[in-house]
């Protein structure tokens, strides 16, 4: 497993590190003391698992793992924080595990397990996702990746794919909460695949649209989105 550090106390990434050297399936591949050095490392060296501390000059820890969450296949992290209060937080950012400093080799052991239990679920979750619809009175299935956009349509969600489209029951809330990784909600009528967003236009009309991969449609992005959509972008 290879395992990338960010702490901007350099005893803090030392003492983690020595404690990992005892687990011979743990490689430390990179570390970073800031928030912003940490994301470049991360995605440089792509570990399965990131130590993170949530108090950090500039870019704090929670916004790391917000800018992590959003990748295709996140890295499992583990938040270390000298501040218990910061656990539900953590939580909610569906970290694999959470550290209070200093660390001790019991706790650092009993959340690798966590970790080790985790990594079976997101094995499966690597799975191709599909959504099912009905056609004709014949139920189908398609890959979410081969989505470009879900719209909504009064009672109903218009689910747009490659070679067709089809209504499906669930609400833009739902699917918005059952895949939030692959989702990016533009406007609070559209939902697109996250994976095909290519590039925002601003014509002289001030009107935001996305370019979304293989689609031939202007989807409208409204004011209260566009910092979410800058966001998966940069």
């Amino acid at each position: 497993m290879n395992v990338v550090i960010i702490d901007d106390e350099p005893l803090a990434r030392a003492r983690i590190k020595r404690l990992l050297q005892h687990n011979e399936h743990i490689l430390v591949t990179g570390e970073g003391d800031n928030g912003a050095q940490g994301l470049a490392i991360i995605k440089q060296v792509q570990p399965d698992l990131v130590f993170l501390d949530i108090d950090m000059p500039g870019i704090n820890g929670l916004e790391v793992a917000q800018q992590l969450n959003t990748l295709n296949v996140p890295p499992a992290i583990i938040f270390v924080t000298a501040y218990p209060e910061h656990a539900l937080d953590a939580l909610q950012l569906s970290a694999a595990g959470y550290l209070v400093k200093p660390v001790t080799e019991q706790a650092l052991n009993k959340v690798l397990g966590q970790v080790g239990r985790l990594n079976k679920v997101h094995m499966q979750k690597q799975q191709p996702t599909k959504i099912s619809y009905q056609l004709g009175g014949t139920i189908k299935s398609i890959e979410l990746e081969r989505v470009f956009y879900f719209n909504a349509q009064e009672k109903y969600t218009n689910m747009v794919f490659e070679g067709g489209e089809a209504l499906i029951e669930q609400s833009l809330k739902q699917l918005e909460q059952t895949y939030p990784t692959q989702l990016l909600r533009i406007h609070r009528n559209t939902l697109i695949n996250k994976q095909k967003l290519v590039a925002l236009h601003t014509p002289s009309s001030g009107v935001h649209f996305v370019e979304v991969a293989g689609c031939k449609e202007q989807l409208n992005v409204s004011r209260r989105e566009l910092k979410a959509v800058k966001n998966i972008l940069q």
